[in-house]
């Protein structure tokens, strides 16, 4: 945050749990009281509780669902009067491949023990779909990199091949070009 406000960006955290509703409108409130109107969302957020779902706690499937959809949902609604008025305003999603659909990631999701992130990582693809239909004509742009391996400096960096900043300019470029709503880094 230091580097960001060296450059004279206004930049601070607002932390809060992606899986409960009250302290997402919590921080989107304090951002908006301390920061001003919110111009842009950015859901990196998830939750690995499930590997096998055939044998999760239902407690636990609900929780993948509570930050992936749940928890989006929560903060697009707390900040939608402010997107909307910015003109444009953007919700961003990273998303994993494990949501893609397919044999492939199917088998991959099941060795890797991923499966409940596997699922909310589908229904999270769609809800971008959705959302940006719905809000594509009220100045506010909808958009999601989906990152089909590990990113580095990130838990799994020992295994890691794909660069953070390749992200973020992926992102970059959806946000300007606002047209495609969907990109792959891989």
């Amino acid at each position: 945050m230091q580097e960001l406000q060296a450059k004279g960006l206004k930049a601070a955290a607002f932390p809060a749990d992606a899986g409960d509703p009250d302290a997402i409108r919590g921080a989107i409130s304090q951002a908006r009281a301390t920061q001003g109107p919110i111009t842009a969302i950015h859901w990196n957020a998830f939750n690995n509780a499930t590997g096998d779902i055939t044998a999760a706690d239902t407690a636990a499937v609900r929780s993948v669902f509570d930050v992936a959809i749940t928890g989006l949902v929560t903060a697009v609604q707390a900040a939608l009067p402010d997107l909307k008025a910015a003109g444009d305003g953007a919700i961003l999603v990273t998303n994993g491949a494990y949501g893609e659909t397919g044999p492939q990631m199917d088998d991959l999701g099941v060795r890797f023990k991923v499966m409940g992130l596997a699922v909310a990582n589908a229904a999270k693809h769609k809800l971008v779909g959705l959302l940006s239909a719905r809000l594509k004509g009220e100045g506010v742009f909808v958009g999601e990199v989906m990152v089909a391996g590990a990113v580095k400096g990130t838990g799994w960096d020992n295994q890691a091949t794909i660069e953070a900043t390749t992200v973020a300019d992926k992102f970059w470029e959806l946000y300007e070009a606002r047209g495609e709503v969907r990109a792959r880094v891989s």
